[in-house]
């Protein structure tokens, strides 16, 4: 097969692949499904198979939308298996027949880097020619004394890599009219050059491209940290047209009316009606309920839950555009409309400082050279010229320090906070955390594991609960229900045995029944005894407590229930105690029902609590929050998709990692890996930490400036002490910084 366009057709990559691979004879290859299968005849080492096919499968999934317009070559077949192709080795049809397939896991395709991700690794090489040729150049007339010119193109060519990223900034600023601290950086090192202070520019610039390069670095780890923790949402659905037929549809594709199909485990792609079907839902990221909603004909479904066990057809009800996850999606941009932006302090005054000093350095040139009448470019023994002494003034009074005092706190909080399971989304997120006064928590999977536990066994009448116990057991110990994964779980470690059940049955949508010693036994909700023969006696039972889930179990002669809950987090209560001791106030926000939120409330010893909510009162309590008291700073604790409008209207939005919802984890600012609610409290100390670090970093900056500046305007500063000054006080910032880094946070 030839083409003048070698990406034309990716038949080629696979008929490639067989050539050099004599022990395979055929290769089918489904992207859609991202399924590959290879026909062998004898013995073959799949481990190595699958590496050398990784390759070739990139090659397929990025070409794949492409038309076959060129047949295969010679020798080669080439057909469609449905949305799969097969390209083999051409046989006859009773070769073909002794072809063993065997399916491989699709190959794990690397995207390339994009350039973004590109930026630190070419700012890190720039800053490492810079330095490592300075060095050079300062070595030079030590080993090499006969060629003094060697050292001065070592050090220009480490200027230009060290200037390099600066000058590009400072050409777009200037196309908008404007200069800041890059200009500067240039401005210096250039005066640096006149004035013969080589080493000293290149030091400059090596110190501000590094700084630079280690920032990019910091965020774009975190952010790929952070993206490899998203969830991929469905992106197809199963449309079951009028006439029976079955097909698949882009969700974009979707239509009101249409009737979809959702098997066990796959989430729902839009909001609609269940039409046929029994199932139940996992809510949890939508609503913040922990116990799975049953579903049956006329309930509700929403985008984005997650159905658990039954087959269901449902009828769309609202485009995907128009679903329950989109108004959240539409509110999360309002609530991010809400937020006023961080600016950082250097941000804040860096283009009036460079103005300053560019100006000053400017008018004290003339102040020399007019007023005390010192000669402008020439230096004598006796005396520095004017030009000498304004270079001076622009070198002690060039803001490295001051640039670096802030990022350099800010990478070290963010690399010691990555080791030890919290992530930031950039700086800005450090120094708000340090203002917070008021911390909102949701309910479930936040304060709660959103796991359900069983707390207890009850008989009726009491006394028979190890009977209830044994058998739930025995009805439940096949079935993958959360609820049942949670009775099987405690029957397990208590130790109790497996009695054998026969004529197991599942009732859909009630629970199950099966026979133990020829008399039927059941298990499943309230309602299994309100419609059978129990059914007057079954509405004097008590009900469970609010916060509680039932299952009921029936036996020969023994009734009984099951009494589950979503059990609480064993820090939270220590973290909510360290939050009250610091002065911070915290408040629960979950959608869940108010007694269950007020039980939970109680045994943490927490104070304030708003149940029931919308995630639209979810933003309204969070604005509520931040206004009153005199506008305090709210941080907000969430993992579900109802969580993230309030998570992005917090000044502060934080997630737990490991649960949170592909939308939780878009909006905050911090993520909490692995779940562990207490690494907040660790990520509050970091902050403030960090946020003390940085005042210090600033008044030493800024101090050595003051000091410096002052000296050389009474000449009193040669070129080489207001250098060692200046680099001192950034040395001293970064190793004050580092104190966060290898310090102990927590």
């Amino acid at each position: 097969m030839h083409s003048n366009d070698p990406d034309a057709n990716w038949v080629g990559e696979l008929v490639q692949f067989l050539r050099v691979q004599p022990e395979i004879s055929a290769v089918r290859v489904d992207p859609t499904t991202q399924k590959v299968s290879v026909a062998t005849v004898g013995p073959v080492d799949l481990t190595a198979l699958e590496a050398k096919l990784a390759a070739t499968i990139a090659s397929v999934e990025a070409k794949h939308a492409e038309k076959l317009t060129n047949p295969a070559p010679a020798g080669y077949l080439l057909r469609r298996e449905g949305t799969a192709t097969v390209i083999g080795r051409e046989a006859s049809e009773t070769a073909e027949k002794l072809w063993l397939w065997r399916e491989m896991e699709w190959p794990e395709i690397k995207a390339e880097p994009t350039p973004e991700d590109q930026e630190w690794r070419t700012l890190a090489v720039l800053a490492a020619v810079c330095g490592l040729l300075g060095i050079a150049g300062a070595l030079t007339p030590y080993f090499v004394p006969g060629l003094p010119w060697l050292a001065r193109v070592l050090f220009g060519i480490a200027l230009v890599a060290g200037a390099w990223d600066a000058v590009v900034d400072t050409r777009e600023n200037l196309r908008e009219g404007r200069i800041d601290i890059h200009f500067l950086m240039l401005a210096v090192a250039v005066g640096a050059v006149f004035i013969g202070a080589w080493g000293e520019a290149v030091l400059l610039l090596f110190l501000f491209s590094a700084s630079g390069a280690m920032e990019e670095y910091a965020l774009d780890r975190t952010q790929r940290e952070v993206s490899a923790l998203l969830k991929t949402s469905p992106k197809r659905a199963t449309v079951v047209e009028p006439d029976g037929v079955v097909r698949e549809l882009s969700v974009g594709e979707l239509q009101v009316g249409q009737r979809v199909r959702v098997k066990p485990g796959e989430a729902f792609a839009a909001d609609g009606t269940v039409v046929t079907g029994r199932s139940a839902s996992d809510e949890s990221t939508l609503t913040g309920e922990a116990t799975p909603v049953e579903k049956a004909t006329g309930d509700k479904v929403f985008s984005g839950t997650l159905n658990l066990w039954g087959a269901l057809d449902f009828d769309v009800v609202r485009l995907p555009a128009e679903s329950t996850l989109q108004k959240i999606i539409r509110l999360i941009q309002t609530a991010q409309k809400l937020k006023a932006p961080s600016e950082r302090f250097t941000d804040k005054f860096g283009t009036g400082y460079t103005y300053a000093v560019i100006g000053g350095s400017f008018v004290m040139f003339l102040v020399w050279w007019l007023g005390f009448h010192l000669p402008p470019f020439t230096n004598t023994p006796d005396t520095r010229s004017a030009f000498y002494r304004a270079m001076t003034l622009m070198v002690v009074a060039s803001p490295c320090a001051l640039v670096l005092s802030i990022p350099s706190a800010i990478l070290a909080a963010i690399a010691w906070g990555a080791r030890h399971g919290i992530l930031f989304r950039g700086g800005a997120a450090i120094e708000k955390l340090a203002e917070i006064n008021v911390v909102a928590l949701d309910k479930t999977g936040t304060l709660t594991t959103g796991e359900l536990t069983v707390v207890g066994y009850e008989s009726f009448p009491p006394g028979r609960e190890q009977e209830v116990m044994e058998l739930a057991y025995a009805l439940e110990a096949e079935s993958e229900h959360p609820l049942a994964r949670a009775i099987v779980r405690d029957a397990k470690a208590r130790g109790v045995r497996m009695l054998e059940i026969a004529d197991f049955q599942n009732l859909v949508g009630a629970g199950v029944r099966g026979r133990l010693g020829g008399a039927q036994t059941l298990l499943g909700r309230r309602e299994l005894l309100e419609t059978g023969p129990l059914a007057q006696w079954a509405e004097k039972l008590p009900p469970a407590s609010a916060d509680l889930s039932e299952i009921w179990v029936v036996g020969k002669d023994v009734l009984g229930r099951v009494l589950l809950r979503d059990q609480i987090r064993a820090e939270s209560r220590a973290v909510l105690a360290e939050l009250k001791r610091l002065g911070i106030h915290t408040v629960m926000l979950t959608g869940d029902r108010r007694q269950a939120a007020e039980a939970v409330a109680r045994e943490l010893g927490l104070g304030e609590v708003r149940a029931n909510l919308s995630p639209e009162q979810k933003v309204e309590a969070i604005m509520e929050l931040r206004q009153s008291g005199g506008g305090r700073k709210v941080a907000m604790v969430g993992d579900g998709v109802n969580d993230a409008p309030c998570l992005a209207a917090a000044d502060v939005g934080v997630a737990m990692g490991a649960r949170g919802s592909d939308a939780a984890l878009e909006q905050a600012e911090v993520i909490l890996m692995h779940d562990r609610i207490e690494n907040f409290l660790s990520a509050e100390r970091l902050s403030r930490r960090a946020r003390a670090i940085i005042r210090q970093n600033l008044s030493i900056s800024l101090g050595v400036v003051i000091v410096m500046v002052i000296a050389t305007a009474f000449g009193a500063v040669p070129l080489a002490v207001g250098v060692a000054a200046h680099e001192g006080s950034t040395l001293v910032v970064c190793l004050n910084s580092l104190r966060l880094l290898f310090g102990r946070n927590a």
